[in-house]
């Protein structure tokens, strides 16, 4: 992986909330191969796995919490010490929440409230957290700025708007130097194929692994700015050590700024697995959007981001991970 800050962190803490999950365990190898003083991961195990942070055990310098983040006492114990949060703990998914608002809620709202109090209290120097292209909602035009929003369609992205809401008062109001990342399809390796929230590439690779049924909601012509993990990961080192002020207090898109249809992802990873196994087709989702892009440009600007991996690199990286080459 490519190096993404030039500072000296040795002498540096940093808390990955959401550590043992797909994006924060690639923060936290980022971190560790980096040369971080210490990482703290914090995660209540409900989505991430011990095993996306098995290999970091031994380190001197890595350190694992389990809880959870609707306990507001263990936010504290969670921050003591820390010079840099990187807030990925949360309950993912559009469908997960459109069956249980009041849980994505809970954890993502309330737990992210408690999460960047702590911070607060702990005068940590900077706070980074995951948003979602999922506030973008209903806004028709692409690609996706910033700064247009329409109506939102998920209980999931009312969460994820929330936090940006908070995190901008948190700003204001306190000083705190907060930092957004809009998450746009993230994908790669560790990403869980399992469950039935799981993400659509380690679906697919699964499905057509095995010949068992895989699924395309809607006429799979629903397009998305798929971007390889590597990317969020740099985003994330950027925003948490940048020395551009200008870059605080901001939300920023999180991609590659190129988007690719379903079909066209599902087609490019039968080639990729030397495979012929045609998708089931069945109605579209509820509270999915049709067609995502984003500009990226506000991040390149501020936080100095430029993507790394492009879309097919990425998956040829996933699906070698998922097949064990």
């Amino acid at each position: 992986m490519a190096v993404f800050h030039t500072q000296d962190i040795s002498g540096r803490h940093f808390l990955v909330t959401g550590g043992a999950g797909f994006i924060g365990s690639h923060i936290v190898e980022y971190l560790l191969a980096n040369g971080a003083g210490k990482v703290r991961v914090l995660d209540n195990l409900a989505t991430g796995s011990r095993n996306n942070v098995a290999l970091f055990s031994g380190n001197p310098r890595y350190e694992f919490m389990e809880g959870d983040i609707r306990d507001a006492a263990v936010c504290a114990q969670a921050c003591e010490g820390i010079d840099h949060v990187s807030h990925q703990a949360a309950l993912g998914s559009v469908p997960r929440s459109v069956k249980d608002p009041i849980t994505s809620n809970e954890v993502n709202v309330s737990g992210f409230v408690n999460m960047i109090t702590a911070a607060k209290d702990a005068r940590v120097k900077t706070f980074v957290y995951a948003s979602s292209s999922s506030v973008y909602g209903d806004e028709p035009n692409l690609p996706k700025r910033e700064e247009r929003t329409g109506n939102l369609l998920s209980p999931y992205a009312v969460t994820k708007m929330a936090n940006e809401l908070y995190a901008s008062v948190f700003g204001r109001l306190y000083g705190m130097k907060v930092v957004g990342l809009r998450y746009f399809n993230v994908f790669g390796p560790r990403q869980d194929p399992e469950g039935p929230y799981a993400a659509v590439i380690p679906l697919f690779v699964s499905g057509i692994l095995s010949e068992t049924p895989v699924y395309i909601n809607g006429d799979g012509g629903q397009t998305r700015d798929f971007t390889f993990v590597e990317n969020a990961v740099q985003a994330n080192i950027r925003g948490m050590l940048t020395d551009n002020e200008a870059a605080y207090g901001q939300v920023y898109n999180v991609a590659v700024g190129a988007n690719f249809s379903v079909n066209f992802l599902y087609d490019a990873i039968c080639k990729l697995l030397s495979k012929t196994h045609p998708a089931v087709y069945r109605e579209a989702r509820s509270g999915d959007i049709r067609d995502s892009l984003a500009d990226i440009s506000k991040a390149k600007q501020l936080l100095g981001y430029e993507p790394t991996r492009q879309f097919m690199d990425g998956l040829k990286l996933t699906v070698d991970f998922f097949t064990g080459k």
